[in-house]
């Protein structure tokens, strides 16, 4: 193990937040896009709301036959985007008659994107992101503080 593999952990887990709050803040501008998508009937489809989902970094089969071969017990070796997936609940349905994409009965469909869910979302990724800068500027602390041991 590197004496710099906690600052690849912690910026692995900077750049899968930064990710997050993108696809969040993606999330909060569509949350009024009724025209998103075209589905299998040629008809508009509301924007669907994307979640990420996170993985571990080098989950690779050489990179686990390597680890075998020299029977290695490592920790992990970080976090990463492994998807964006879709979220499948049913979108929200809004009386507008007056609406260009309302239906004979007057309602609209709009995106199945909850603000305030959003926003607790994002809050969660700002401070794991801020857990990760915490943990680069411990590590370069304890670096520096190793270093001047020498002197």
């Amino acid at each position: 193990m590197s004496i710099f593999h906690s600052f690849n952990v912690s910026a692995s887990g900077l750049t899968a937040q930064r990710m997050r709050m993108d696809i969040v803040s993606s999330n909060i501008a569509n949350a009024e896009t009724t025209r998103a998508t075209i589905n299998e009937n040629g008809e508009y489809e509301p924007y669907r709301r994307k979640i990420a989902v996170f993985g571990e970094k080098d989950k690779s089969f050489s990179h686990m036959l390597q680890n075998a071969i020299t029977n290695e017990k490592k920790v992990g070796g970080g976090v990463r985007v492994s998807q964006i997936a879709e979220d499948d609940s049913p979108f929200r349905l809004v009386y507008q008659p007056n609406h260009p994409d309302a239906n004979e009965e007057g309602y609209v469909q709009l995106p199945n994107v909850d603000p305030l869910k959003e926003m607790v979302d994002l809050m969660s990724a700002t401070r794991s992101y801020e857990a990760n800068v915490t943990s680069i500027n411990a590590s370069k602390s304890m670096l520096m503080k190793a270093l001047e041991i020498g002197k």
